[in-house]
């Protein structure tokens, strides 16, 4: 059996996320891939007709990794909050996933089961189904949008930090005297793991004030 002959579609979408989440989401190309996996471009199309397949596929796949299984005997928050905290940390493995899932929109089994499990929970906070559709589609979006590195310096760029740091101390005090207090932790993040929990925190307390809300 050649090497060609041994490839499979899980394979290519492995190596071509591996590829993304260390050179960027550009660095993905068919012929790319071919030569990092010893085979010719016309083996990659074996398993997809192009590249907009493919990254459907990896789109596909980072889904798949989500955590989706729920207590349902506990209340709806900690049910959110154990699938919001999954979605992260799968986001968080994978840099170019924010860019990726932005672009793309792929009705596959796994993107199904995200929307359905969220859904569920949302039904189960009393929301209707159009609320809840509205509700899904925030959560999905904004925890996207936590999770991308645009958000922050580079915790290893010290340079980038400092000047960062000194261009915001450098502001008029009295018109951005906030900005200027906040000058070092504008400029990176001390602590990712505190940010991106209490970034879901915002979420489920901002969900839990709108299913209050309705109930009065």
């Amino acid at each position: 059996m050649t090497r060609a002959e041994r490839l499979t579609r899980a394979t290519v979408i492995g190596k071509a996320l591996s590829r993304a989440d260390t050179e960027g989401l550009d660095a993905v190309t068919i012929r790319a891939l071919a030569t990092e996996l010893d085979v010719t471009p016309m083996a990659l199309y074996w398993h997809f007709r192009n590249k907009e397949e493919l990254l459907d596929g990896m789109v596909d796949a980072i889904y798949a990794e989500f955590d989706l299984a729920i207590d349902k005997t506990e209340p709806w928050p900690e049910q959110l909050r154990t699938v919001l905290t999954s979605v992260v940390t799968v986001l968080r493995r994978h840099p170019s996933a924010p860019r990726l899932l932005n672009s793309r929109q792929v009705n596959t089994d796994s993107t199904l089961a995200t929307v359905e499990i969220a859904l569920d929970v949302l039904a189960r906070a009393g929301f209707s189904t159009h609320r809840a559709t509205e509700i899904a589609r925030h959560l999905l979006s904004t925890t996207i949008a936590l999770v991308s590195d645009s958000l922050f310096v580079e915790e290893t760029d010290v340079d980038r930090q400092r000047v960062v740091e000194a261009e915001l101390r450098a502001l008029p005090a009295d018109r951005y005297p906030r900005i200027v207090a906040a000058a070092g932790p504008l400029s990176t993040c001390a602590n990712r793991d505190d940010y991106f929990t209490n970034g879901i925190e915002l979420l489920i307390g901002g969900v839990r004030h709108l299913a209050e809300r309705q109930s009065l």
